[in-house]
């Protein structure tokens, strides 16, 4: 178990606070926000620390610019939906923050930079680019959960200036932390994990892992198609890792009952939700694709989710942006949201899903990280986090 100071910790009055924050939050091709979740899980943290008399400084990414500037990525609509969130500050976008000075922050202000990676630095973890955003605070804020594993300056150079006892977490990523906390030490059985999304090769690890704590593994998504043709079932033209069907079949062996694959699919004669849709039992036929898990296997899915005292999810079953193949999904997180076990869900995929379908409240607790929630869960450390204080650490005072 992690134990981190956070800001509750510390005495924040007068204090120039620098948080990063993760608002990398999905948008439309017209430059609108289409999930505001990420921005309402950071206000928990930026109140307290406005109740306290901070001046907080945000800064976050979006998207992955390459390291230039491009104005579709500017963080412009994220400071405007969160001054609508926020009562009685001004939120203002600095675009070039080389030449900001924190004096000309006005008070009942809060200062958003525009997007990180508009930067070259932030993601190579340039140590210039971090002593540029360091002298923006007096005190360090890790409330990004979802960049956590990532080594770039903002998450784990920036800290590295901060005298020990000024490097604190928020209350998002405290939030975090407990419920995977929970999950990795304590989790009440039975326990169903379920897990989709494209790729074997990204969840190699977590699924080891889970075969090791959780009663039954269910698969789904694209990565079920590995796992089939690893155990010589036809898949048709569904998109398959070859190079790791030996991995899939270790797992298969080592997993035993504990690994549930599906025994029926929604098919479809191109990949996209324009041709003709079936549903095939067992195997794909030839020149077809999965795209969703079928009727039967929502009803294997559901009872086990039903019947579990903890559920963990992470990884959508189908493509469920398409409306004809998004029953799956969809199923997954109504059972989730009905079962009186105890719920979570990582992944962004995920978490939009459950969003999109108004589950938001019903579920115990979404992650708003995806590759930080698996490396956490798998018992990875976290780079973000090692450069934070200790709640034994001491706090010395620092000048501003």
């Amino acid at each position: 178990m992690v134990h981190k100071k956070t800001v509750r910790d510390l005495e924040l009055a007068g204090q120039r606070v620098l948080a990063r924050v993760d608002f990398n939050v999905p948008m439309d091709e017209a430059g609108q926000i289409t999930s505001d979740h990420r921005i309402q899980a950071a206000l928990p943290t930026l109140r307290y620390c406005l109740e306290h008399d901070a001046k907080l400084v945000l800064m976050s990414h979006l998207g992955r610019p390459g390291g230039q500037p491009d104005e579709k990525l500017s963080l412009q609509p994220i400071a405007d939906r969160l001054q609508q969130m926020l009562e009685g500050v001004r939120v203002r976008l600095v675009k070039d923050y080389a030449d900001w000075s924190p004096g000309e922050q006005d008070s009942r202000e809060i200062i958003l930079l525009e997007n990180l990676r508009f930067h070259e630095g932030e993601k190579a973890g340039d140590e210039a680019f971090a002593e540029q955003l360091a002298r923006f605070g007096e005190i360090y804020v890790n409330d990004a959960f979802g960049t956590c594993h990532r080594k770039h300056a903002s998450m784990f150079a920036v800290p590295k200036h901060f005298p020990e006892g000024h490097r604190v977490i928020g209350f998002l990523v405290e939030q975090e932390l407990a419920a995977l906390d929970e999950l990795r030490e304590s989790p009440e059985h039975p326990m169903v994990a379920i897990l989709g999304g494209a790729k074997v090769s990204d969840k190699i690890e977590v699924v080891e892992c889970l075969l090791d704590r959780a009663d039954l593994v269910l698969i789904g998504g694209a990565m079920a198609y590995t796992f089939m043709k690893a155990k010589a079932m036809n898949v048709g033209a569904s998109k398959v890792e070859e190079d790791k069907l030996d991995i899939a079949r270790r797992l298969i062996d080592e997993a035993g009952d504990n690994l549930m694959l599906p025994v029926d699919h929604v098919i479809a004669d191109q990949p996209d939700a324009d041709g003709k849709i079936e549903v095939a039992d067992g195997g794909i036929p030839d020149g077809w694709y999965g795209m969703d898990i079928g009727p039967k296997t929502v009803g294997h899915f559901t009872e086990q989710i039903k019947d579990a005292a903890t559920i963990l999810w992470n990884g959508p079953v189908g493509k469920f942006e398409d409306e004809p193949f998004l029953s799956g999904t969809l199923s997954i997180v109504r059972s989730m949201a009905a079962a009186e076990g105890k719920a979570f869900v990582g992944g962004g995929e995920s978490s939009q899903a459950v969003e999109q379908f108004g589950m938001l409240d019903r579920i115990d607790h979404v992650s708003t990280g995806g590759g930080a929630f698996l490396k956490y869960l798998q018992g990875s450390e976290l780079p973000a986090l090692t450069v934070i204080d200790q709640q034994s650490a001491e706090m010395p005072e620092r000048s501003s």
